[in-house]
């Protein structure tokens, strides 16, 4: 299984949400620079290192941006331990305004 689709089976378990966007934007970041463990990567652009979630969920009405950014983290938690390097979060109650 993709870590893209381990990351949605678990969000849609965890938040049932109405809407839900998993984007793989490894592609975007292709020739960046990053040091971890004391040694150098440059990112090649592929595999599934840089994502992007968007999600509308009732879980999320009443709950701070911190919060929710907390709550999707910790469902997460394996796949942000397993080598993602960036998850850009968009998290949203129904009916809120959002930018996508």
């Amino acid at each position: 299984m993709s870590i893209k689709s381990s990351m949605e089976a678990k969000l849609r378990e965890a938040f049932s949400p109405e809407r839900l966007d998993v984007i793989n934007e490894s592609h975007l970041h292709a020739g960046h620079h990053h040091t971890e463990g004391g040694r150098e990567e440059v990112f090649d652009g592929t595999g599934e290192t840089h994502f992007r979630v968007r999600i509308v969920s009732k879980a999320f009405t009443d709950m701070s941006r911190l919060e929710r950014h907390r709550a999707v983290n910790a469902v997460l938690a394996e796949e942000l331990k397993a080598g993602i390097h960036a998850l850009a979060i968009e998290p949203a109650a129904p009916g809120e305004p959002v930018r996508w």
